[in-house]
């Protein structure tokens, strides 16, 4: 196929914007790194369970565990903490 001079710099500019977006792609890394067997073996219960109840449960099971940590005044983005931590001084100011 023969491209006009309109048509190739049409396919050049095109062609850059792809890079461009490729180049500034954010990589989404995952919160917990599980091992090979355990990401094999919750592949196994989604194909069993389906998926909706596998997260269920595993979320469960974590927000379990991460109860038992004293995550008091850790700060993810600031306001969130902040926000709460007026509320529950709003809470105690009114008993």
């Amino acid at each position: 196929m023969k491209a006009t001079e309109l048509e190739s710099k049409r396919y050049g500019k095109a062609l850059d914007e792809m890079i461009d977006l490729y180049n500034n792609i954010e990589y989404d890394t995952p919160i917990i790194q599980f091992s090979d067997d355990v990401e094999e073996n919750i592949e196994r219960a989604k194909k069993k369970y389906g998926d909706e109840m596998v997260d269920e449960k595993i979320n469960t099971v974590v927000r379990e565990m991460l109860s038992w940590l004293d995550l008091d005044g850790i700060e993810l983005d600031g306001e969130v903490e902040e926000q709460e931590d007026l509320i529950g001084e709003e809470e105690q100011d009114d008993e």
